[in-house]
């Protein structure tokens, strides 16, 4: 069974933490270290879970409120597989172990 992964990004808590609301706060603090993104960017850095950074960028958002890539980064399994059981509760799905699979075809025996 392939395990999907995804992740909450928590850099709004993080910044609600440090009691900063305002996404166009921290602009100024990500130039300071390097780090130029319009407030378009930084808005939707803050609101919406990013699919690529920089480490430029995380190093950056690390120093800023004093964290780790941890603190802002949860990963979760999007695709955990279950099976229903004869009286309605769901149980976890188990691999299978392995089975010996015998091909026959057709005119021999």
């Amino acid at each position: 069974m392939i395990k999907k992964m995804g992740y909450d990004w928590r850099l709004r808590q993080v910044m609600a933490e440090h009691e900063m609301f305002q996404t166009s706060d921290l602009v100024p603090l990500l130039a300071e270290r390097g780090v130029s993104l319009s407030r378009e960017q930084v808005y939707r850095l803050v609101t919406q879970p990013p699919q690529r950074m920089s480490m430029d960028t995380l190093v950056a958002l690390c120093d800023i409120f004093q964290c780790t890539p941890n603190d802002l980064i949860k990963p979760t399994v999007v695709n955990a597989q279950v099976k229903k059981t004869a009286d309605g509760d769901s149980a976890p799905v188990l691999p299978l172990g392995e089975r010996r699979t015998t091909i026959r075809r057709p005119g021999r025996s």
